[in-house]
């Protein structure tokens, strides 16, 4: 593997893992980071072993960067075989794997994907037909909550 940050989140992007919907999650969590844009989608798919609940797969939708996706897809991997408690204990700087820590600015992308995993691992069901089929187009829904609508003065163009 390579030796630097950069290098190794290049590879993880140019081969990520677990990318996509899974149609059959027990539980899925959406966060999004309005300081940066980004926005991650993560689902669970559990299984029993040994007489306990473990995940057995994880996948995600990533809507920004490419250190958020090169962590998710990290992640996903990484997952693999734990119970709830123990992927509710791993910290962000855990979840980037093989990608080492993160460098200061980005350490919001492994934030990002510890909250869309505590997210899912909080139990919402998977709806059996999403309301948006995409991560993308939640951006197309109406927004829920408060905004401020600021016009435009037309004579500057501000």
């Amino acid at each position: 593997m390579s030796e630097n940050f950069e290098d190794r989140a290049r590879e993880a992007l140019a081969k990520p893992k677990n990318v996509g919907e899974m149609n059959d999650a027990d539980s899925v969590g959406t966060v999004g980071s309005p300081d940066c844009g980004d926005m991650l989608r993560m689902w669970l798919k559990f299984t029993e072993k040994d007489g306990k609940k473990v995940i057995d797969r994880a996948s995600f939708q990533a809507f920004g960067c490419q250190t958020a996706i090169a962590v998710a897809s990290m992640a996903t991997e990484l997952l693999k075989g734990k119970t709830p408690d123990e992927a509710r204990e791993l910290k962000p700087n855990e979840l980037s794997g093989d990608l080492g820590p993160l460098p200061p600015m980005k350490i919001h992308c492994g934030q990002l994907v510890e909250q869309a995993l505590k997210s899912a691992l909080d139990g919402k069901e998977a709806p059996s037909k999403p309301a948006v089929e995409t991560l993308a187009g939640n951006l197309n829904q109406a927004p829920t909550g408060k905004i401020k609508i600021v016009p435009l003065d037309e004579d500057t163009g501000n």
